[in-house]
């Protein structure tokens, strides 16, 4: 039996408590009807701890004896000692409680972690809450249906929403305050069949993280890019998917250009870092205050930088490019797959050709990629499927994901940015007055390295997994 990759669902495992599990030396992974079916320490009869267990529940248990090695891997993988009791020292499932102290040990959590977002969610017969670390969601607490709905109107009431409104989506903020870190929670909520959905968005403000040259920039790329933001005018355009982290890379631009001698001014949705000497602008399109409505009031404040949370139509697109060419530096995101995809696009939403050409300075893709943990990675051979899908690999091992209690057991640590810099001149901006798409021969004489270089370098490296390589080689 592989119990490694044993999935054990969140409720099984929480028929124990973290403190009951360590002191039976049992792990629950089956339950039918009044029967649960344990793991159980070889050499240990677990007749004290049946019996005790039936007292307290009723239940029968049924014990499967496993190595003694293989027990303390299941007692740390799924009773983390701290991070499964801080806000439900006694459930087996989330003991609410009073709302307010579960939400706000929920967010302590969610922060120890380094999870970008928690998610709350109904089911017919269970609710669960999941966080998202690293960019994948993992489940971590079972909620009984009786106690959801007054979490949710907790949450709504510190998010200051309406909790009588429960068919339409809302969204609001909760300040979170403990232990000298200040930062907004950003709330969101869904009605499904079920009930409401709940997101909460941990809008951190680590400023002191926020250094370019430690984002995941090659050498090279780090200089091109130094040189280009320091620009007196134009516009330099971060490209990538949702969560590629194109908005951290903005904020830490901005940090390394905001001196006292610049005005710089943003418009963002949501602010997510606040940066002392920078003015910011939440936008509030419920009221009028759109980018577009935000940059025509900005060239009133007599702007050095400008900073635009997204380009995302027309008449933002118009007046980003009008905005640059009357001698401001534009920094902004737009969502393509590639630099070059930021030229298309551009001219797709209807800015002229020549126009793309003239303002824009540089064009940045960029994605992140989960790290490989350093503590409990595993060398492997290339399996021979894997070598047919990546015929350019021209290696013969490589490093798998493995799973430890440093890494929650799931073989990765961290994520790290990779980029592709394109640094715009005269042949490069003839293409796009031409909207010529295939410019491979030009990137390619320029040596300019692309995402998929960039993620086969670390692959090679053993910094990463082939599970992060291949999304990668597919989308190119």
């Amino acid at each position: 039996m592989d119990l490694k990759a044993q999935h054990i669902p969140t409720e099984i495992i929480r028929l124990l408590t973290a403190s009951e599990a360590v002191e039976y030396r049992l792990v629950p992974y089956r339950r039918e009807e009044e029967t649960v079916y344990c793991y159980g320490q070889q050499g240990d009869t677990g007749t004290t701890a049946a019996e005790e267990l039936a007292v307290l529940y009723g239940w029968r248990v049924v014990v499967t004896p496993i190595p003694a090695h293989e027990m303390q891997r299941l007692l740390l993988r799924h009773y983390r000692p701290g991070a499964r009791t801080a806000s439900m020292p006694q459930g087996r499932t989330a003991d609410i409680g009073q709302g307010r102290q579960f939400l706000f040990a929920l967010v302590a959590e969610a922060l120890r972690d380094n999870a970008s977002d928690i998610h709350l969610e109904p089911y017919r017969e269970r609710c669960r809450i999941r966080m998202r670390i690293d960019g994948k969601l993992a489940e971590r607490y079972v909620v009984e249906r009786t106690q959801y709905a007054p979490l949710v109107n907790q949450i709504k009431i510190l998010a200051d929403l309406d909790i009588s409104e429960k068919r339409l989506p809302q969204d609001g903020r909760i300040g979170y305050d403990s232990h000298g870190e200040k930062f907004d929670v950003r709330v969101s909520t869904l009605p499904t069949i079920y009930g409401e959905k709940v997101v909460l968005r941990l809008l951190t403000r680590r400023v002191e993280l926020l250094e370019l040259a430690n984002l995941g920039f090659s050498e090279r790329q780090y200089e091109d890019y130094c040189r280009a933001m320091t620009r007196p005018f134009g516009m330099v355009l971060i490209c990538g998917p949702t969560g590629s982290g194109k908005s951290t890379t903005l904020y830490a631009t901005l940090r390394r250009l905001n001196a006292l001698t610049d005005n710089i001014l943003t418009i963002e949705d949501p602010i997510e870092y606040t940066l002392e000497g920078v003015n910011q602008v939440q936008l509030k399109e419920e009221i009028g205050l759109t980018y577009t409505a935000a940059l025509r009031t900005f060239l009133r404040q007599d702007p050095d930088i400008i900073m635009l949370g997204e380009i995302r139509d027309a008449q933002t697109a118009e007046m980003a490019v009008r905005s640059s060419l009357t001698g401001h530096m534009i920094f902004s995101t737009i969502h393509t797959n590639t630099a070059w995809g930021a030229v298309a696009r551009l001219t797709d939403m209807g800015v002229h050709p020549y126009l793309v050409a003239d303002t824009l300075v540089m064009t940045v893709a960029q994605r992140l990629v989960r790290m490989l943990c350093p503590h409990c990675k595993q060398q492997a051979e290339i399996a021979d499927d894997v070598r047919r899908m990546l015929p350019d690999i021209d290696a013969e091992r490589h490093y798998r994901p493995v799973g430890c209690e440093r890494c929650f057991y799931t073989g990765y640590a961290g994520r790290r940015a990779v980029y592709e810099v394109i640094t715009m001149d005269d042949e490069l901006a003839a293409a796009a007055r031409q909207g010529r798409a295939d410019i491979a021969h030009l990137i390619a004489h320029r040596k300019i390295t692309s995402l998929k270089d960039a993620v086969t370098l670390m692959f090679r490296q053993g910094l990463t997994s082939i599970e992060e390589l291949i999304p990668m080689i597919n989308s190119h």
